[in-house]
């Protein structure tokens, strides 16, 4: 595994999944973007694992078999088999693209209190799927708690069979390793075995401490009991603040629905016999950005309200210019007050007139559109982050293209200026196209954005 992978990217596995974009890679295995249209997700994880003759077939049968399944809070599989890539045989498994992990986050800070417990529910209910179906999960790590559409799952493609063997492959050996994340998630490092003791927050409650200890102990609490403690509503959507905060907190968002887990036979508890150390893990989802996103479906009635006050003043002053001559426009707001509320677009001017070369972005711009940003991201900007889209735009004033010409320092921020760079306006022109580059500047208080022609 210790190729230049990138020279592989767009080649086609099988005729159906182009490889877009390298990911990640580990000692075991290679993932790229890819595209699967069929399970209405444009956007999809291709992993490659080099085909081993002996253990293969049983591999592409547990992940079919999973597939059938689509267990809640774990990680859709869409497809798999066999490829060859460089003239060497590959096993591949196309899966939801994951947008972030807790992996990613745990080197920045370790999360509160009340985000661990809010990754209880999806985590519970992924395991005691499992358990009462006599799959473990196997490789319950940091990397492998993923976040898909602001909806916390496991990932799915380690998921195998029980096996009483040396404690390893069990129900128990998931509990453990439950238990280890939940440690390392609250202290940003992994438990100690050989310290005897795990060291655990002073503002951990009595009985969670606990309950994690029993987690890392020999006599481990089954799947059941944890969801006898915890049990609540059903799972929202993962949310990390920024920082803990003595404030009262906030309403909460509606959290959607939460699939249903299909009938199973009544759990039993499993052995508890000492368990080893889960094996060293391999990620399967893509790093992207170190935080957790805030969920959108918050945003869209104040953004849906602003859009409607910018078109309603756009207009007003329209009306009120009458046939003067048009008027330089004021500079463009240094920063949205939030993620929430895009900048106002500052362009007036007639829309026929078109920009001369070089000439600055006045009455060429009809509308801009701010990025969003979550809350965590916000919060963990230092200074300024500064992203260059260049994007073609037709005659109409549509953007049909764009490419990113500086991303900064984060490919968030470089991702969600992508997406809002696709949703500029430009005033119409006779050219059959034109190329405008979009500047956007992220710091802590709010987000920035111009254009100027190319």
């Amino acid at each position: 595994m210790t190729e230049d992978w990138t020279k592989w990217e767009s080649l086609v596995i099988n005729g159906m999944y182009p490889l877009r974009r390298f990911l990640t890679r580990s000692d075991h295995s290679v993932v790229f973007l890819t595209e699967y249209a069929q399970g209405g997700a444009a956007d999809a994880a291709i992993k490659l694992i080099p085909a081993d003759p002996v253990s293969s077939g049983a591999q592409i049968a547990q992940w079919q078999a999973m597939a059938a399944l689509s267990p809640p809070y774990l990680i859709r599989i869409f497809d798999s088999g066999r490829c060859k890539l460089g003239g060497h045989p590959f096993l591949f498994i196309v899966m939801e693209y994951a947008e972030q992990t807790l992996a990613q986050i745990l080197p920045q800070r370790a999360l509160t209190l009340d985000e661990v417990r809010e990754l209880l529910p999806p985590t519970i209910g992924a395991l005691g799927f499992l358990h009462a179906r006599n799959l473990v999960h196997c490789r319950l790590k940091p990397p492998n708690f993923l976040v898909v559409n602001d909806q916390l799952k496991l990932a799915s493609d380690a998921v195998r069979p029980a096996e009483d063997r040396d404690g390893r492959v069990t129900p128990a050996g998931d509990i453990w390793a439950l238990g280890a994340t939940l440690v390392e998630a609250l202290t940003q490092h992994p438990p100690d075995e050989r310290a005897g003791a795990i060291s655990l927050p002073d503002t951990l409650p009595p009985a969670f401490a606990d309950t994690l200890r029993r987690c890392l102990s020999a006599e481990r609490p089954a799947i059941t009991d944890l969801d006898a403690q915890f049990k609540g509503a059903p799972a929202p959507p993962f949310i990390a603040a920024a920082q803990p905060t003595n404030a009262a907190p906030s309403t909460p968002p509606v959290a959607p629905a939460a699939p249903a887990i299909p009938p199973a036979p009544p759990m039993a508890a499993p052995a508890r016999p000492a368990v080893a150390p889960i094996p060293p893990i391999i990620p399967v989802a893509p790093r992207v950005a170190a935080q957790w996103t805030l969920p959108r479906k918050r945003l869209l009635v104040p953004a849906a309200a602003a859009l409607v006050i910018l078109t309603v003043a756009w207009a007003g002053t329209r009306l009120f210019r009458g046939h003067s001559p048009p008027q330089p426009p004021p500079p463009i707001a240094s920063a949205a007050p939030s993620a929430a509320q895009p900048a106002a677009s500052t362009a007036t001017g007639s829309p026929s007139a078109p920009a001369a070369a070089g000439a600055p972005a006045t009455a060429s711009v009809i509308h801009e559109e701010m990025p969003e940003v979550s809350r965590m991201a916000r919060a963990s900007v230092r200074g300024t982050i500064k992203v260059i889209v260049r994007v073609s735009v037709d005659r109409s004033g549509k953007v049909i293209a764009q490419s990113l010409v500086n991303r900064g320092s984060s490919r968030y921020f470089a991702r969600v200026a992508g997406e809002a760079a696709r949703k500029w306006r430009f005033a119409p022109d006779s050219r059959e196209s034109r190329q405008w580059l979009l500047q956007f500047e992220f710091t802590r208080e709010g987000t920035a954005g111009h254009a100027s022609p190319r």
